[in-house]
């Protein structure tokens, strides 16, 4: 299959995501992005892990370290018996798929396929690890090519000059939204909101956008009521870090607001991504509480008085109420109707 990051900005590129060789896995850091290009390099998948709780990679990043750190951990246990390659590459999954908890079940997808891939691999006397890398490389083009199919329909709703209000940083869907943009010759303007503490919006999705060639301006993240009072703005879009079976949608801390704020300025929301297939409803979302000492900081420089106290939860949850519709690739959907996607749902992880 022809690799599907062709003409995509350096951050979609799948070697400047997570890649494995040579017994380890090379993970761009994205919380320095683009201040400094540099790949943290991990030589155990519990290094993977650790740089998953710790943001080298979010958004859909974590989901090819996860695939790469497979197949590091089956390099680390290739001396050992078939026994014990199996029983450390279950373990790997494991640990590696509950790095973050919010997005373990789709993690989890992911390293059970590695885990299975590997196993057979094992039985069958081959090579487990390049079995592992292998597949991952299959997935990622598998989630390029269904995003892109998503993307199409988010860019069949903008028109040659549609102002964008962006949040976080959507990986896959931005790129993908981006390239068909700029085939198509759509003309479009980003507003990025910075999206603190990690300024995601501000470092990657902006940066994806300028790369590309569009107009792109980034507001902080208390200026939205201004921006939408103020200036043209057609459509909020973001993905989502879980959308579950009942429309209920969780995306990074400042999404719920942002809605809230075009519902009362009359712009649509719309969310791109895949229903999570068995969470049912709000109650089976877990929003990650990070360290409150990270929002505290910037690039580790303290911003507050020692005495200052943080808190820090990753996500909210946007009600179905406040979404225009949620973006398949198979089409858009009203919240409510996803019982229409989830009776043939696509599976790519």
């Amino acid at each position: 299959m022809k690799r599907q990051d062709y003409d995509l900005p350096y951050l979609l590129r799948y070697e400047n995501v997570a890649w494995y060789e040579d017994g380890q896995v090379s993970i761009l850091d994205r919380r320095i992005y683009p201040i400094k290009k540099e790949k943290v390099v991990c030589r155990s998948y519990s290094d993977v892990t650790k740089a998953i709780a710790e943001m080298v990679t979010q958004s859909a990043g974590p989901y090819t370290a996860v695939g790469m750190g497979m197949a590091l951990a089956a390099y680390e246990c290739r001396k050992e018996s078939s026994e014990n390659q199996i029983n450390f590459l279950k373990e790997a999954s494991y640990n590696l798929a509950n790095a973050r908890p919010t997005t373990a079940n789709r993690m989890s997808l992911i390293t059970e396929k590695s885990f299975e891939i590997g196993k057979e691999a094992i039985l069958k006397g081959e090579n487990p690890i390049e079995a592992i890398r292998l597949d991952t490389i299959d997935s990622l083009n598998r989630r390029y090519s269904t995003m892109e199919n998503v993307a199409k329909y988010l860019v069949n709703l903008l028109s040659s000059d549609s102002a964008v209000l962006t949040q976080c940083y959507g990986e896959t869907i931005v790129g993908m939204l981006l390239r068909l943009a700029k085939q198509e010759k759509k003309d479009l303007k980003f507003y990025c909101a910075e999206t603190r503490p990690y300024f995601q919006g501000a470092r990657l999705t902006a940066s994806c956008c300028a790369e590309m060639g569009f107009d792109t301006t980034v507001i902080t993240d208390n200026m939205v009521a201004w921006l939408l009072e103020n200036e043209k703005v057609d459509i909020f879009t973001s993905a989502a870090d879980t959308i579950t079976e009942n429309g209920y949608v969780t995306n990074k801390i400042g999404t719920y607001q942002i809605a809230i704020l075009c519902e009362k300025f009359n712009v649509p929301y719309y969310v791109t991504g895949l229903p999570d297939i068995g969470k049912k409803d709000r109650d089976s979302i877990v929003i990650e509480m990070r360290d409150p000492e990270q929002m505290l900081k910037f690039l580790d420089i303290k911003i507050t008085d020692k005495n200052v106290k943080g808190i820090y939860p990753s996500f909210d949850i946007t009600p179905p109420e406040l979404i225009k519709g949620i973006i398949t690739d198979k089409g858009i959907f009203k919240p409510e109707e996803l019982s229409g996607y989830l009776k043939n749902p696509t599976k790519f992880y």
